[in-house]
């Protein structure tokens, strides 16, 4: 996922990249606030990871008394301080397309034998895990929008078990090349509904900001282009293009169906 968002080519920066459990693992934590980004995985079985202080125990309970008992492991602060331009120099070779992210933690995980620079990435996403878990812990609204950004990718995963429902969503190829078309097939469609779906729906805006209709742009950025409920999933369908064309505006759109009951 991370040389995905390295590799983003569109105009919409991504910043922050929401997951479940299986993507809360130090190293992750590590590279991406290394490279600017936030990782904000919803954690299943929160009360069971290990917290890190920086500070001796007695210190912890002194200053922190409630939640020094959480902090049940010492962070290494020196290996993160002897090692952190090492880490800056290994977050801009990812930055900057010299390695990939995936080949980065598969040669830091194979050894048996741990180098200093793995152990100090560990540590440093040991302490960004840390924070992290705070923050989810303590803000209930941060926790709900998590949520929300999960659901877009569920929506998305949904769209395209109703699009592949001739096969029950199985790919049945037997030759790789067979399943690396339908794979791709599944792909395209997909991106032609969300495509059609965000246009209209920019379309629809509009229309509504001039009619006199509020829409900030900061709910915008939580709606999902991947509803289906105007897509038909079954059947033989024909498409009569010339009488399609007719139905176009001047803007070559269709009209938008407006209803009263909208508003």
């Amino acid at each position: 996922m991370l040389d995905e968002i390295l590799g983003n080519a569109t105009d919409i920066p991504i910043t922050e990249h929401a997951t479940d459990t299986h993507g809360v693992t130090l190293v992750n934590f590590a590279l991406f606030d290394l490279l600017g980004l936030q990782l904000s995985p919803r954690i299943r079985d929160l009360g069971k990871i290990t917290l890190y202080r920086a500070w001796p125990r007695a210190r912890a309970e002194a200053d922190y008394p409630r939640a020094a008992p959480l902090l049940t492991r010492r962070l290494n602060t020196g290996l993160i301080t002897e090692h952190y331009d090492d880490l800056l120099r290994l977050a801009g070779s990812l930055k900057f397309g010299h390695a990939t992210a995936s080949l980065l933690v598969g040669k830091l995980s194979a050894s048996s034998r741990q180098n200093a620079l793995a152990a100090a990435l560990k540590e440093y996403g040991a302490l960004r895990r840390t924070i992290y878990a705070a923050r989810y812990l303590a803000d209930p609204a941060y926790r709900r929008k998590i949520s929300r950004q999960l659901n877009k990718g569920e929506s998305l995963h949904a769209l395209k078990r109703d699009l592949l429902y001739a096969h029950e969503g199985t790919i049945r190829g037997r030759h790789l090349e067979q399943q690396s078309e339908q794979a791709w097939c599944l792909t395209l469609v997909t991106n032609a509904v969300v495509a059609w779906t965000t246009e209209y729906y920019g379309l629809a805006v509009e229309s509504m900001r001039e009619a006199g209709r509020r829409i900030d742009d900061e709910v915008l950025a939580h709606i999902s282009p991947a509803h289906s409920e105007n897509i038909n999933f079954f059947g033989s369908i024909e498409v009569d293009i010339e009488g399609e064309l007719a139905q176009l505006g001047p803007t070559g759109y269709r009209p938008l169906r407006v209803r009263d009951t909208l508003f």
